[in-house]
């Protein structure tokens, strides 16, 4: 597995994600989104000078234009609720991408010990075709890999682009050793150094799903 962190290079991705971890800028919720959704779009763009290319001849009012234009199949992916901006932000630039959604989340029991539960997947086949799935942080990787398999179960994948702006140095290594193989490239912005004891992240940036839309029952 291939790790890039685009947040080691100075860019206006690091003004957007200082503004995610900022708890004042954080109370406004739209705002919130919004940059989690210019977050996706630089992704996005950085993802599509990996892929294939092919040249197009284009008419113009005045003539034929050669244009190289992207070939690979996609199918955008994001785990709900929290990912929608996300997801949103790179569907603005892969606006004839298929999508799939996968309903996930933590179950607790005692000691603050949890599982992960997959409800519910939406997808199209996925054989030979690039999946993107995008997700706003990686906590400890365990739900991130549990929906990527069972995406999986839908086809294999040419190639998968895991895209979590917030991670933390433990899940990198989980990815690590789940997903050895060379057909997954996680793509991040910032790596946290700590977990608490509930697996959140710190610093990072709190719970992005309550940020994005408002406290959950």
């Amino acid at each position: 597995m291939k790790i890039i962190n685009l947040g080691e290079d100075n860019s206006i991705l690091n003004l957007f994600v200082s503004q995610l971890r900022d708890k004042d800028i954080q109370k406004d919720s739209m705002r919130f989104r919004r940059n989690l959704e210019r977050i996706g779009e630089i992704f996005a763009y950085e993802i599509s000078k990996t892929l294939n290319y092919s040249i197009k001849e284009v008419t113009t009012p005045l003539g034929i234009a050669n244009c190289s234009v992207p070939t690979n199949k996609l199918v955008l992916s994001t785990i709900l609720r929290a990912g929608l901006p996300l997801h949103n932000g790179f569907l603005n630039y892969f606006d004839n991408a298929q999508n799939a959604f996968v309903a996930a989340y933590r179950k607790y029991g005692k000691d603050n010990k949890f599982t992960i539960q997959i409800e519910y997947v939406s997808s199209p086949k996925l054989d030979g075709k690039t999946l993107v799935i995008a997700d706003p942080m990686l906590a400890t990787g365990s739900s991130l890999v549990l929906a990527y398999e069972k995406l999986c179960t839908l086809g294999e994948p040419e190639h998968t682009h895991i895209v979590c702006p917030i991670a933390s140095k433990d899940s990198l290594a989980y990815l690590s050793k789940h997903l050895p193989h060379k057909k997954v490239t996680l793509w991040v912005a910032a790596v946290d150094e700590e977990l608490t004891n509930k697996s959140y992240i710190v610093p990072g940036i709190g719970d992005a799903g309550d940020l994005a839309f408002g406290e959950k029952l």
